[in-house]
């Protein structure tokens, strides 16, 4: 089978497809015939060796977390599927990124009926990063949340998932995205030089939670609005969260299929959009993190192998 190798850090230049042995589901796993699965910014980092102290690689490495497709070969053990169902979820073994990936039964839930592949792929990672960061800083009715990164992949969700909870939500995006922002009854404002003062006429000089998943000095832009670091969560800036003691909850804080099966549930049903930039073929993968990386793609950028 093919699958997405690097076996040293580097650039997208380090990226491969090769061919690998398929892999066989052991108790409580199932081999997955993969149709789609997203593609990530931490995926970037990991691959340069910049979060080697955090997420080491050990070559040559697999990629990938998010995955949708169809149960092909079931292990002993499995509970709750059967080959042939149709499935979406996620791997904590850096190998979505392929043809055919192994994958634990808790990890998994049922694509419900009008959700398409490229969804269904997307849906980790962004998804219960999304939803991590709007549980960290419990927005309601009452108060008014920024969210940096608005068009992006987590971003484009966190601010629905606000909304969702009644908040007024300001989203930080280019002026092409505005549009988009506003059909979601979310209130754009643009990102640059004088953001605070815009922030500060758009939200009537009051802001009470800020959701940063850009980095690059939104933390200490969040303090500066008179926002609690309670209620400032970021997913890019650990350091700067550190000395001000605000929140740092991602993926890790909702990752689970009962989370996934939730936000999979809402999209089938059209109450929350999950936008997708563009879709490529697995051999395309250089050509994928290419536009990934230029850091102006709204919605999610997804692989498909088949």
């Amino acid at each position: 089978m093919k699958a997405v190798r690097f076996h040293e850090y580097g650039g997208i230049e380090a990226l491969r497809v090769e061919e690998v042995r398929r892999p066989t589901p052991g108790p409580g796993q199932l081999l997955v015939k993969v149709h789609a699965a997203a593609i990530q910014p931490g995926e970037v980092m990991i691959r340069r060796g910049a979060r080697h102290g955090r997420w080491p690689a050990t070559f040559p490495s697999g990629q990938g977390s998010d995955l949708a497709g169809v149960v092909t070969e079931a292990g002993p053990q499995v509970r709750g599927f059967a080959v042939g169902d149709e499935v979406l979820g996620f791997t904590h073994n850096r190998a979505s990124h392929a043809e055919f990936v192994v994958v634990e039964d808790v990890n998994l839930t049922l694509r419900p009926e009008g959700l398409s592949w490229e969804v269904a792929g997307s849906l980790y990672v962004a998804g219960t990063t999304a939803y991590a960061t709007v549980f960290a800083v419990d927005p309601g009715p009452d108060d008014t949340v920024v969210v940096s990164g608005a068009a992006g992949g987590v971003g484009s969700l966190a601010v629905q998932l606000a909304r969702r909870r009644g908040a007024t939500v300001i989203g930080l995006a280019s002026r092409a995205n505005h549009a988009w922002l506003q059909d979601h009854g979310v209130v754009p404002v643009e990102y640059g030089d004088g953001v605070a003062e815009r922030i500060q006429q758009a939200s009537g000089g009051r802001v009470d939670a800020f959701i940063d998943t850009f980095g690059d000095g939104y933390v200490e832009l969040a303090v500066t609005l008179g926002v609690r670091p309670e209620r400032i969560n970021t997913i890019r800036d650990w350091e700067a969260a550190a000395r001000v003691g605000a929140r740092t909850y991602g993926e890790g804080a909702a990752a689970c299929a009962v989370v996934v099966g939730e936000l999979a549930r809402l999209a089938a049903r059209g109450e929350l959009e999950v936008p997708i930039a563009r879709v490529y073929p697995l051999d395309r993968v250089r050509d994928a993190f290419r536009e990934l990386e230029q850091g102006h793609t709204h919605g999610k950028i997804v692989l498909r192998p088949w």
